[in-house]
């Protein structure tokens, strides 16, 4: 808007030397004025004007043509004539100065309507010369008319044209300007008008400039329809201003929050505990709703909106909705509320009716589940336990989080209730009968009885017979021939199995089951048939540190060790070799079978020494008695004979060496 600093000093230097022409002949002016006070000197003046006139046509003809009156003092012909002191020239300078305004290029001044015609307004801003306007920048002000005071800005003194150039519209923007950094600076309230929605906001025209309202600050509310407010006057204050580029930032929440906090000071001081207000639902979030007291907000948490146990606010409150509140606590220095909604009405326990007591029915649903059981609600506010040993009369352990579900309706039995605590104990269980009384009646010693697997321990299998009726097989009554790490290796959960009625504990409520007692204990007949010595084929099952399980005929496991399942090359055994064993111990009571391939590979060796050693001894025995034999049936004989039986004794003796 400014111009270049060089540019205004030669406009100001040609306009001094343009003031100092005008203001000389002015004071000449003013001394023919003077001169021409009375009648008399006028008539004289005008001879003197005329005497005056022809000696200036002389001098002009004389500076064309010398004559004789080159000589001549021609001031002698002027009589009464005035003459001004170099001070009173001075004197008559200054107020005349002071007739005129000083003005500055780039500056705003006040002007008055001189004339409007032609599409301009001539305006008088009290300079030598008057500014023109164009009417098209006073729409704003239809009314206009002569002698109205306006404020306009001098862009130029003069132009090539000798013209004071005057605008208006840049007076208005640089004061909309000033009044928007007085109003950033001081705090001040502005006014402007919403004219068009924008990206995020809205643009509002204060005082002619166009500044930037965003939607955030347009009200303490969040606002989703920007259109409400194109064309509506508001009130703002300033909070962001760019100098460089002449924007800025307003807000309207300010000005609500500004009389809010006064509001809630005045709320504040007047609010007491127990105290009911009306407040607005501004906003529900999960933990609770917010409430508008009137320029104050209060926090109903979501345990305070009822008695009952809800999922979100949202299920009893609705934005906008005007509710009565009690005040629970508040904090003036934090400037924090908290209401209550339920506390308007009385608690369910003290309107709770008589036919709620021990050992009446009641029914509700599932609001709440712990590990140790499950709350189920009567009436809203009004919860009464189910423990997990009140869930069936059976021993085995209930986990509450998978047999109970949120919003699952039950009906129980009332076991206690303590209107003073606000507490009440309830059971599943104790709607039907006792099986346990009638248990030895039902489920007799060693009758069999299909049942469920319903949960695998490392020690045992727990079976359900009936609802409310179970017991556990012992790991060791699986199977009579087989040893199980874990039962999940014989059955799995869910699955049906047989089994005996071992024991019967009605005190504990306790039944001891077997399963292999189902079938005869074959470990009599193993006895005979696998005695100790005895030799039988058998496949390594699974090896450890310890030796090898291997599995003999008719699915009986027995248990090699380490040093005993070495083969003829000295390696160890492998799983799913199959290998001759021996048996060095049978266990019948302790079900135990222990073998060995190492032994079995000795008796193996010993049998064929034993074999080798009864061939050559059969054999000498039969070569002696042949030699007996032989003897018997001759006589004498010859000294060559006698050679002969002496060869063969010789061969007998180096014989029997080689065996011995």
């Amino acid at each position: 808007m400014l111009e270049d600093k060089d540019q205004i000093e030669e406009i100001s230097n040609e306009e001094t030397t343009f003031v100092e022409e005008n203001t000389q002949e002015e004071i000449e002016e003013v001394e023919e004025i003077t001169e021409n006070d009375d009648t008399d000197e006028v008539e004289e003046d005008e001879i003197i004007s005329d005497d005056d006139n022809e000696e200036e046509e002389l001098e002009e003809e004389e500076v064309v043509h010398s004559s004789a009156h080159d000589d001549f003092d021609w001031t002698i012909g002027k009589r009464d004539t005035l003459t001004y002191s170099q001070t009173q020239i001075d004197d008559y300078i200054v107020d005349y100065d002071s007739t005129l305004n000083s003005v500055i290029e780039n500056e705003i001044v006040s002007g008055v309507v001189s004339t409007i015609s032609d599409g301009d307004v001539v305006l008088d801003i009290g300079y030598k010369s008057d500014g023109l306007v164009s009417l098209s920048e006073f729409r704003d002000t239809p009314d206009l008319k002569p002698g109205d005071a306006v404020d306009v800005y001098i862009e130029t003194k003069e132009d090539k044209r000798g013209q004071l150039v005057l605008s208006r519209r840049k007076a208005k923007l640089l004061r909309a300007w000033e009044t928007i950094v007085d109003s950033f600076t001081n705090g001040t309230v502005i006014k402007g008008t919403v004219v068009s929605k924008t990206k995020g906001g809205l643009i509002v025209d204060t005082y002619g400039l166009e500044t930037f309202l965003p939607g955030s600050q347009i009200d303490i509310r969040p606002i989703v329809d920007y259109d409400v407010y194109v064309g509506k006057a508001m009130e703002f204050k300033v909070v962001k201003i760019n100098e460089s580029i002449k924007n800025a930032v307003v807000s309207h929440k300010a000005l609500i929050e500004s009389d809010l906090a006064e509001q809630r000071e005045t709320i504040i001081l007047g609010l007491e505990k127990g105290q009911v207000l009306e407040g607005l639902v501004k906003n529900i979030t999960d933990f609770g709703a917010f409430l508008d007291l009137g320029g104050v907000d209060g926090l109903l948490y979501i345990t305070d909106i009822s008695w009952g146990r809800i999922k979100h606010p949202a299920e009893v409150l609705f934005l906008n909705q005007r509710i009565n509140v009690v005040v629970l606590d508040f904090d003036e220095n934090k400037k924090r509320i908290s209401l209550g909604l339920k506390q308007l009405q009385p608690h369910p326990w003290e309107v709770l009716g008589n036919e709620i007591k021990e050992g009446s029915t009641v029914k509700g649903r599932i609001v709440n589940i712990e590990d140790y059981g499950a709350f189920l609600e009567i009436q809203p506010g009004v919860e009464g336990l189910i423990h997990v040993s009140e869930v069936t009369w059976s021993n085995q352990p209930v986990n509450a989080r998978d047999f109970f579900k949120i919003d699952q309706e039950y009906e129980a039995k009332v076991v206690t209730v303590d209107r003073d605590d606000r507490k009440m104990s309830l059971s599943l269980k104790k709607l039907s009968l006792d099986p346990w009384s009638e248990i030895e009646g039902i489920y007799p010693k060693a009758s069999r009885h299909l049942g469920e697997v319903k949960n695998l321990t490392p020690y045992g299998v727990f079976i359900e017979l009936s609802e409310g009726i179970g017991g556990m097989v012992h790991i060791s009554d699986l199977s009579w021939t087989k040893r199980f790490s874990h039962p999940s290796e014989f059955t799995k959960i869910g699955e049906k199995i047989d089994v005996i009625i071992l024991d019967i504990d009605k005190e504990s409520r306790k039944l001891s089951l077997g399963h292999k007692q189902i079938e005869e204990n074959p470990w009599d007949t193993f006895e005979t048939v696998f005695p100790v010595g005895s030799h039988h084929e058998a496949t390594v099952l699974r090896k450890d540190d310890k030796g090898a399980i291997v599995l003999l005929p008719y699915g009986l496991e027995a248990f090699a060790p380490i040093r005993h399942i070495k083969k003829d090359d000295n390696s160890s055994a492998e799983a799913e070799e199959t290998l001759t064993f021996k048996v060095l111990e049978f266990n019948r009571d302790d079900k135990r079978i222990l073998v060995s391939h190492t032994r079995y590979l000795e008796d193996l060796k010993r049998a064929a020494a034993n074999e080798e050693r009864d061939a050559k001894r059969t054999e000498r025995t039969k070569s002696r008695k042949a030699v007996e034999d032989q003897q018997a049936k001759i006589e004498k004989t010859t000294l060559g004979d006698l050679d002969i039986f002496s060869q063969l004794k010789d061969q007998l003796s180096d014989s029997d060496d080689v065996a011995e």
